[in-house]
Protein backbone atom coordinates (compact mmCIF):
# COMPACT_ATOMS: atom_id res chain seq x y z
CA UNK A 1 0.00 0.00 0.00
CA UNK A 2 1.19 3.12 -0.93
CA UNK A 3 0.69 5.80 2.14
CA UNK A 4 1.18 9.10 0.00
CA UNK A 5 -2.09 10.55 -1.12
CA UNK A 6 -3.12 9.44 -4.04
CA UNK A 7 -3.84 12.66 -6.50
CA UNK A 8 -6.57 12.29 -9.53
CA UNK A 9 -5.66 13.66 -13.05
CA UNK A 10 -8.44 14.53 -14.87
CA UNK A 11 -7.83 15.52 -18.81
CA UNK A 12 -10.58 15.67 -20.55
CA UNK A 13 -10.51 15.60 -24.48
CA UNK A 14 -12.11 16.28 -27.91
CA UNK A 15 -10.86 15.70 -31.20
CA UNK A 16 -7.68 16.46 -30.31
CA UNK A 17 -5.50 13.80 -31.50
CA UNK A 18 -2.13 16.30 -31.78
CA UNK A 19 -1.31 17.06 -28.67
CA UNK A 20 -2.91 14.50 -26.26
CA UNK A 21 -0.26 12.11 -26.30
CA UNK A 22 2.28 14.81 -25.21
CA UNK A 23 -0.36 15.61 -22.25
CA UNK A 24 -0.06 12.20 -21.46
CA UNK A 25 3.37 11.54 -21.34
CA UNK A 26 3.61 14.99 -19.12
CA UNK A 27 1.85 13.24 -16.19
CA UNK A 28 3.99 9.67 -16.88
CA UNK A 29 7.02 12.17 -16.21
CA UNK A 30 5.86 13.42 -12.84
CA UNK A 31 8.24 13.43 -9.83
CA UNK A 32 5.60 12.28 -8.22
CA UNK A 33 4.50 8.76 -8.67
CA UNK A 34 0.92 7.96 -6.47
CA UNK A 35 -1.50 9.25 -9.23
CA UNK A 36 -4.25 8.14 -11.21
CA UNK A 37 -5.08 9.58 -14.28
CA UNK A 38 -8.46 9.72 -16.05
CA UNK A 39 -8.78 9.92 -19.86
CA UNK A 40 -12.39 11.59 -20.49
CA UNK A 41 -13.53 11.27 -24.01
CA UNK A 42 -15.86 13.93 -24.99
CA UNK A 43 -16.90 12.27 -28.15
CA UNK A 44 -14.06 12.83 -29.88
CA UNK A 45 -14.10 11.56 -33.50
CA UNK A 46 -10.65 11.84 -34.41
CA UNK A 47 -7.87 9.17 -33.75
CA UNK A 48 -7.72 10.74 -29.90
CA UNK A 49 -10.22 7.93 -28.66
CA UNK A 50 -7.81 4.89 -29.88
CA UNK A 51 -5.05 7.05 -28.31
CA UNK A 52 -6.32 7.23 -25.14
CA UNK A 53 -7.20 3.46 -24.91
CA UNK A 54 -3.95 2.61 -25.96
CA UNK A 55 -2.45 4.03 -23.34
CA UNK A 56 -5.42 2.90 -20.30
CA UNK A 57 -4.39 -0.35 -21.74
CA UNK A 58 -0.88 0.11 -20.76
CA UNK A 59 -0.28 1.70 -17.99
CA UNK A 60 -2.89 0.32 -14.87
CA UNK A 61 -2.74 3.90 -13.68
CA UNK A 62 -4.83 5.43 -16.47
CA UNK A 63 -8.50 4.81 -17.19
CA UNK A 64 -10.41 5.54 -20.50
CA UNK A 65 -14.36 7.22 -19.50
CA UNK A 66 -16.75 8.40 -22.20
CA UNK A 67 -20.25 10.04 -21.85
CA UNK A 68 -22.82 7.06 -22.61
CA UNK A 69 -23.53 6.34 -26.35
CA UNK A 70 -19.98 8.21 -26.99
CA UNK A 71 -21.80 11.78 -26.75
CA UNK A 72 -20.38 14.97 -26.75
CA UNK A 73 -21.45 17.03 -23.86
CA UNK A 74 -19.28 20.05 -23.21
CA UNK A 75 -16.52 20.57 -21.45
CA UNK A 76 -18.24 21.16 -17.54
CA UNK A 77 -19.84 18.25 -18.19
CA UNK A 78 -16.98 15.80 -18.91
CA UNK A 79 -14.70 17.26 -16.27
CA UNK A 80 -17.86 16.08 -13.92
CA UNK A 81 -17.65 12.73 -15.39
CA UNK A 82 -14.48 12.60 -14.30
CA UNK A 83 -14.69 14.15 -10.47
CA UNK A 84 -17.31 11.65 -9.96
CA UNK A 85 -14.97 8.46 -11.01
CA UNK A 86 -11.95 10.37 -8.93
CA UNK A 87 -10.50 8.17 -6.54
CA UNK A 88 -8.02 10.76 -5.20
CA UNK A 89 -8.02 13.10 -2.04
CA UNK A 90 -6.52 15.61 -4.22
CA UNK A 91 -7.78 16.43 -7.87
CA UNK A 92 -5.90 18.05 -10.34
CA UNK A 93 -6.92 19.03 -14.11
CA UNK A 94 -4.87 18.94 -17.24
CA UNK A 95 -6.25 19.54 -20.53
CA UNK A 96 -5.53 17.47 -23.45
CA UNK A 97 -3.40 20.33 -25.62
CA UNK A 98 -1.48 21.61 -22.22
CA UNK A 99 1.42 19.99 -20.21
CA UNK A 100 2.54 19.80 -16.44
CA UNK A 101 6.27 20.53 -15.76
CA UNK A 102 7.90 17.24 -14.04
CA UNK A 103 7.89 18.71 -10.49
CA UNK A 104 3.91 19.72 -10.69
CA UNK A 105 2.49 17.60 -7.96
CA UNK A 106 5.29 16.90 -5.73
CA UNK A 107 5.95 20.43 -5.30
CA UNK A 108 1.83 21.03 -4.95
CA UNK A 109 1.49 18.53 -1.88
CA UNK A 110 4.60 19.69 -0.17
CA UNK A 111 2.51 23.16 0.00
CA UNK A 112 -0.55 21.65 0.72
CA UNK A 113 1.11 19.48 3.55
CA UNK A 114 2.69 23.13 4.81
CA UNK A 115 -0.84 24.55 4.72
CA UNK A 116 -3.35 22.64 6.17
CA UNK A 117 -5.88 24.77 5.74
CA UNK A 118 -5.94 25.60 2.05
CA UNK A 119 -8.57 23.49 -0.05
CA UNK A 120 -6.09 24.85 -3.63
CA UNK A 121 -3.19 25.89 -4.37
CA UNK A 122 -1.69 27.04 -7.89
CA UNK A 123 0.40 28.96 -9.32
CA UNK A 124 0.83 31.62 -12.31
CA UNK A 125 0.22 29.56 -16.08
CA UNK A 126 2.84 30.24 -19.03
CA UNK A 127 1.63 31.43 -21.83
CA UNK A 128 3.38 28.52 -24.31
CA UNK A 129 3.63 29.85 -27.77
CA UNK A 130 7.29 28.34 -28.39
CA UNK A 131 5.62 24.76 -28.79
CA UNK A 132 6.27 25.31 -32.70
CA UNK A 133 10.06 26.01 -32.08
CA UNK A 134 9.60 29.31 -34.00
CA UNK A 135 12.01 31.60 -32.43
CA UNK A 136 9.75 34.41 -32.88
CA UNK A 137 7.09 32.45 -30.79
CA UNK A 138 9.43 31.99 -28.44
CA UNK A 139 9.64 35.48 -27.64
CA UNK A 140 5.88 35.53 -26.99
CA UNK A 141 6.11 33.37 -24.49
CA UNK A 142 4.20 34.82 -21.11
CA UNK A 143 2.92 34.35 -17.35
CA UNK A 144 -0.79 34.44 -17.07
CA UNK A 145 -1.08 36.94 -14.37
CA UNK A 146 -3.28 36.27 -11.26
CA UNK A 147 -3.01 39.79 -9.73
CA UNK A 148 -3.54 37.92 -6.06
CA UNK A 149 -0.79 38.18 -3.25
CA UNK A 150 1.21 34.82 -2.97
CA UNK A 151 2.20 33.07 -0.01
CA UNK A 152 -0.91 33.63 2.03
CA UNK A 153 -3.85 31.70 2.85
CA UNK A 154 -6.88 33.78 1.76
CA UNK A 155 -9.99 32.99 3.26
CA UNK A 156 -13.62 32.92 1.00
CA UNK A 157 -15.36 35.05 -0.18
CA UNK A 158 -12.61 37.50 -0.31
CA UNK A 159 -11.46 36.76 -3.21
CA UNK A 160 -14.55 36.47 -5.26
CA UNK A 161 -15.41 39.87 -4.43
CA UNK A 162 -11.94 40.62 -5.62
CA UNK A 163 -12.54 38.78 -8.74
CA UNK A 164 -15.63 40.87 -9.84
CA UNK A 165 -13.84 44.17 -8.93
CA UNK A 166 -11.41 43.17 -11.75
CA UNK A 167 -8.77 43.18 -9.13
CA UNK A 168 -8.28 39.44 -8.68
CA UNK A 169 -7.95 36.83 -11.87
CA UNK A 170 -8.67 32.99 -11.92
CA UNK A 171 -5.96 30.33 -12.06
CA UNK A 172 -5.16 28.21 -15.39
CA UNK A 173 -7.18 25.57 -14.93
CA UNK A 174 -3.85 23.19 -15.21
CA UNK A 175 -2.42 24.99 -12.35
CA UNK A 176 -4.53 24.04 -9.52
CA UNK A 177 -4.63 21.38 -6.75
CA UNK A 178 -7.42 21.29 -4.90
CA UNK A 179 -8.85 18.76 -2.33
CA UNK A 180 -11.77 16.53 -3.62
CA UNK A 181 -13.75 17.41 -1.17
CA UNK A 182 -14.16 21.56 -1.98
CA UNK A 183 -14.55 19.98 -4.96
CA UNK A 184 -17.61 17.85 -3.86
CA UNK A 185 -18.35 20.68 -1.54
CA UNK A 186 -19.18 23.45 -4.68
CA UNK A 187 -21.09 20.86 -6.69
CA UNK A 188 -18.55 20.73 -9.23
CA UNK A 189 -18.45 22.20 -12.76
CA UNK A 190 -22.18 23.86 -14.51
CA UNK A 191 -23.16 22.11 -16.81
CA UNK A 192 -24.82 25.05 -18.28
CA UNK A 193 -21.22 26.03 -19.35
CA UNK A 194 -20.43 23.69 -22.52
CA UNK A 195 -17.40 25.35 -23.19
CA UNK A 196 -16.41 29.50 -22.47
CA UNK A 197 -16.81 30.61 -18.80
CA UNK A 198 -16.79 27.60 -17.64
CA UNK A 199 -13.33 27.80 -15.95
CA UNK A 200 -15.05 31.06 -14.44
CA UNK A 201 -18.18 29.67 -12.74
CA UNK A 202 -16.37 27.06 -11.19
CA UNK A 203 -13.45 29.31 -10.12
CA UNK A 204 -16.15 31.66 -8.96
CA UNK A 205 -18.23 29.13 -6.90
CA UNK A 206 -14.39 28.14 -5.14
CA UNK A 207 -13.09 31.83 -4.24
CA UNK A 208 -16.85 31.69 -2.55
CA UNK A 209 -16.22 28.51 -0.25
CA UNK A 210 -12.64 27.63 -0.60
CA UNK A 211 -9.62 28.76 1.34
CA UNK A 212 -7.18 29.63 -1.61
CA UNK A 213 -3.07 29.52 -1.27
CA UNK A 214 -0.84 30.69 -4.33
CA UNK A 215 2.45 29.97 -5.39
CA UNK A 216 4.99 32.23 -7.32
CA UNK A 217 6.12 29.06 -9.09
CA UNK A 218 4.67 28.08 -12.50
CA UNK A 219 3.86 24.52 -12.74
CA UNK A 220 2.02 24.09 -16.37
CA UNK A 221 2.15 25.34 -19.78
CA UNK A 222 -1.27 26.62 -21.74
CA UNK A 223 -0.55 25.49 -24.94
CA UNK A 224 -1.69 28.74 -27.65
CA UNK A 225 -2.94 27.60 -30.84
CA UNK A 226 -5.66 28.57 -33.33
CA UNK A 227 -7.75 25.43 -32.57
CA UNK A 228 -7.75 25.55 -28.71
CA UNK A 229 -11.32 25.85 -27.77
CA UNK A 230 -10.66 29.35 -26.15
CA UNK A 231 -9.34 30.36 -29.83
CA UNK A 232 -12.42 29.40 -31.35
CA UNK A 233 -14.90 30.63 -28.97
CA UNK A 234 -12.98 34.11 -29.44
CA UNK A 235 -13.39 33.69 -33.33
CA UNK A 236 -16.83 33.05 -33.29
CA UNK A 237 -18.21 34.94 -30.37
CA UNK A 238 -21.38 37.33 -31.72
CA UNK A 239 -20.54 40.99 -29.55
CA UNK A 240 -23.41 43.12 -28.55
CA UNK A 241 -23.74 46.51 -30.95
CA UNK A 242 -22.62 48.66 -28.01
CA UNK A 243 -18.75 48.88 -27.57
CA UNK A 244 -18.20 44.85 -28.09
CA UNK A 245 -19.61 43.59 -24.77
CA UNK A 246 -19.66 40.05 -24.40
CA UNK A 247 -22.69 38.21 -24.04
CA UNK A 248 -21.07 34.79 -22.89
CA UNK A 249 -19.88 37.67 -20.15
CA UNK A 250 -23.89 38.44 -19.42
CA UNK A 251 -24.71 34.89 -19.32
CA UNK A 252 -22.15 34.20 -16.85
CA UNK A 253 -22.92 37.60 -14.59
CA UNK A 254 -26.89 36.17 -14.71
CA UNK A 255 -25.75 32.59 -13.84
CA UNK A 256 -23.83 34.39 -10.92
CA UNK A 257 -26.74 36.66 -9.57
CA UNK A 258 -28.71 33.21 -9.14
CA UNK A 259 -25.89 31.14 -7.76
CA UNK A 260 -25.35 34.04 -5.06
CA UNK A 261 -29.45 34.29 -4.54
CA UNK A 262 -29.51 30.44 -3.96
CA UNK A 263 -26.80 30.56 -1.35
CA UNK A 264 -28.19 33.57 0.20
CA UNK A 265 -25.39 35.70 0.19
CA UNK A 266 -25.58 38.66 2.34
CA UNK A 267 -22.33 40.51 1.94
CA UNK A 268 -22.69 43.92 0.40
CA UNK A 269 -19.47 43.78 -1.55
CA UNK A 270 -20.05 41.27 -3.70
CA UNK A 271 -23.30 42.41 -4.60
CA UNK A 272 -22.54 46.00 -5.08
CA UNK A 273 -19.38 44.22 -6.93
CA UNK A 274 -21.94 42.37 -9.33
CA UNK A 275 -24.43 45.52 -10.05
CA UNK A 276 -21.36 46.77 -11.43
CA UNK A 277 -20.39 44.56 -13.41
CA UNK A 278 -23.60 44.08 -14.81
CA UNK A 279 -24.37 47.64 -15.71
CA UNK A 280 -23.24 48.24 -18.99
CA UNK A 281 -25.15 44.91 -20.24
CA UNK A 282 -28.35 46.72 -18.59
CA UNK A 283 -27.86 50.23 -19.79
CA UNK A 284 -25.72 49.88 -23.10
CA UNK A 285 -26.30 53.35 -24.98
CA UNK A 286 -25.30 54.64 -21.33
CA UNK A 287 -22.13 52.86 -21.31
CA UNK A 288 -21.46 53.37 -25.11
CA UNK A 289 -20.81 57.01 -24.22
CA UNK A 290 -17.63 56.73 -21.90
CA UNK A 291 -15.45 55.98 -24.92
CA UNK A 292 -15.84 59.32 -26.87
CA UNK A 293 -16.54 60.80 -23.15
CA UNK A 294 -12.56 59.67 -22.59
CA UNK A 295 -11.55 60.76 -25.61
CA UNK A 296 -12.52 64.30 -25.24
CA UNK A 297 -11.14 64.58 -21.55
CA UNK A 298 -7.92 62.85 -22.93
CA UNK A 299 -7.55 65.38 -25.26
CA UNK A 300 -8.29 68.16 -23.10
CA UNK A 301 -5.41 66.66 -20.77
CA UNK A 302 -3.11 66.85 -23.94
CA UNK A 303 -4.25 70.46 -24.77
CA UNK A 304 -3.81 71.17 -20.93
CA UNK A 305 -0.21 69.56 -20.40
CA UNK A 306 1.21 71.27 -23.80
CA UNK A 307 0.33 74.76 -22.42
CA UNK A 308 1.69 74.09 -19.31
CA UNK A 309 4.86 73.00 -21.08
Amino acid sequence: MNSKPLVSAITIFFNCEKFIEEAIESVLAQTYDNWELLLVDDGSSDGSTAIALQYAQRYPQIRYLEHPNHQNRGMSATRNLGIRNALGEYIAFLDADDVWLPQKLEQQLATMQSQPEADIVFGPTQRWYSWTGNPDDAKRDSLRKINIQPHQLLRPPKLLALLLQGKANTPGTCSVLIRRSIVEKIGGFEEVFRGMYEDQAFFAKVYFKASVYVETKCWDKYRQHPESNCAIAKKTRKFHPYYKLNPAYENYLNWLVKYLSKEEVKDVKIWRSVEIALWPFRYPKLYSLQYPLEKIWNGIKYRLSVTNN
